[in-house]
């Protein structure tokens, strides 16, 4: 019998089939058949190896010349550069991954027109035509640029040769989904296909020393699609988030091999495209009205202050399960915070729906966070407000403690530029100072900060 041109290998049991199948027959396990290149006839690949390979020749770390450090390509846009270490770095490569309409395409498009006024740059895209991308050109002042070339292409091996052809120093890939290599039969996009094309771009970027953004997908759930291994492949992973029909939206760095994954880079879409907000705190307060509910936060959005408002609704159920919603904050923690506020004080919030909003499409991660969002559903659920000019963050305990929390100097400067008189904030951590109310506990911090 002729030897099978493709085989599929589950990655739970190891059975192998000469086609795709959703379910594996043997364990039962679904989607985790993967394709693979068959074995030769006669000895395993790792008995053949034993027999192969030639000695290395390794150097000295210190022989290593620093000078062959190739300088980092600025992208345009400072706060950019800032969450991508100092820019792009020649021979690395970036994946850029954020829900759909989030504004990729036009970033990366932007960054090119910039790089092409100094550098050759290749736009290669897999899901859009000529015509389309360059009608985006023209809306974003683009289309004018002698050295940035287009191609639309969802072939890995034509790109990856374009890659080793040394013509281009920069290149985008819209997106990794889209690519497939020849030799393998599976559809774009599938395990098989990603993996192994980005193995072609990378080892062709490390070849010729140029610099590789790769466009990729997320699943319903906001994380990275395909396997795992694509975030370990590359040497930066960049997350786009925020509201895709309005409000900041904010690139972090997931990893990052030349940086820090500390920073975050804040935007906003107009009609000449992705620009950085200046002062987000001031934007994001612009329209806030002081009512019952309502908090001002001092958090991080990596390592930059910015403030935000909290808001709170909190009403009668009319159903025997109460309800909790919360947009722009991690609903588990909002249910522990719930948890807590009942259990150490006296608010009475089983019988209530709880609704909590981030403004501006924000997304906190802060832990900081817990002592504003206490606030504010106290607040609301009381009908008394905070005093006005008062910022709050603190990390709320189990014990209804108020815990300390980082970057405490940076929030309060941030409070004071923008005209606040105090902050109610955790005892440590911090010097003394007349603008910081101390609270030690969210009993005693309901007490003595809400009023009517």
């Amino acid at each position: 019998m002729a030897k099978p041109k493709q085989q599929f290998i589950c990655q739970q049991c190891g059975a192998t089939y000469t086609k795709w199948m959703g379910r594996c027959e043997n364990c039962g396990e679904w989607n985790t058949l993967v394709e693979q290149i068959p074995q030769a006839v006669g000895k395993s690949a790792v008995a053949r190896s034993a027999s192969s390979g030639s000695v290395l020749d390794p150097q000295t770390l210190g022989s290593i010349d620093p000078e062959e450090r190739m300088s980092r390509l600025s992208t345009g846009i400072q706060d950019l550069d800032t969450v991508l270490g100092g820019g792009i770095l020649p021979g690395g490569v970036t994946l850029l991954a954020g829900q759909p309409g989030m504004g990729k395409s036009t970033l990366l498009l932007q960054i090119s027109a910039h790089i092409a006024h100094s550098h050759t740059v290749l736009y290669a895209s897999g899901e859009e035509s000529a015509h389309q991308v360059k009608q985006r050109a023209e809306r974003l002042g683009a289309q004018g640029q002698e050295e940035l070339g287009f191609v639309a292409s969802t072939s890995a091996d034509d790109i990856a040769a374009t890659i080793r052809s040394g013509k281009y120093q920069v290149v985008i890939i819209d997106s990794i989904q889209t690519l497939s290599l020849a030799e393998i039969t599976s559809a774009p996009g599938t395990v098989s296909q990603i993996t192994n094309s980005s193995n072609v771009i990378i080892r062709a970027a490390k070849e010729t020393g140029a610099a590789v953004i790769l466009v990729g997908h997320v699943t319903k759930e906001g994380t990275i699609a395909g396997p795992k291994v694509l975030e370990h492949l590359v040497d930066v992973v960049l997350q786009f988030d925020g509201d895709r029909y309005g409000g900041f939206k904010v690139v972090r760095a997931v990893k990052n091999r030349y940086g820090s994954t500390n920073e975050a880079a804040i935007f906003e879409m107009d009609q000449e495209g992705l620009k950085v907000v200046e002062n987000p705190s001031a934007a994001l307060l612009a329209e806030r009205r002081d009512e019952d509910g309502s908090v001002v936060l001092a958090t991080l959005e990596g390592t930059r202050p910015l403030l935000v408002e909290i808001q709170a609704l909190v009403n009668p159920t009319s159903f025997g399960y109460p309800k909790r919603t919360a947009s722009g904050f991690d609903l588990n923690r909002l249910n522990l915070l719930i948890a807590v506020l009942e259990r150490r004080t006296k608010l009475k919030l089983s019988d209530k729906d709880i609704y909590i909003n981030v403004v501006g499409g924000m997304k906190l991660s802060d832990s900081g966070a817990d002592l504003a969002i206490c606030m504010a559903i106290a607040s609301a659920a009381a009908g008394h407000k905070l005093a006005s000019g008062t910022v709050v963050f603190g990390e709320v305990g189990l014990g209804g403690e108020v815990r300390s929390v980082k970057a405490v100097d940076k929030r309060i400067a941030e409070a004071k530029k923008l005209g606040f008189k105090q902050a109610l904030a955790p005892g440590a951590g911090h010097k003394k100072s007349s603008f910081i109310k101390e609270v030690a506990d969210m009993r005693s911090a309901l007490v003595d900060y809400l009023r009517k």
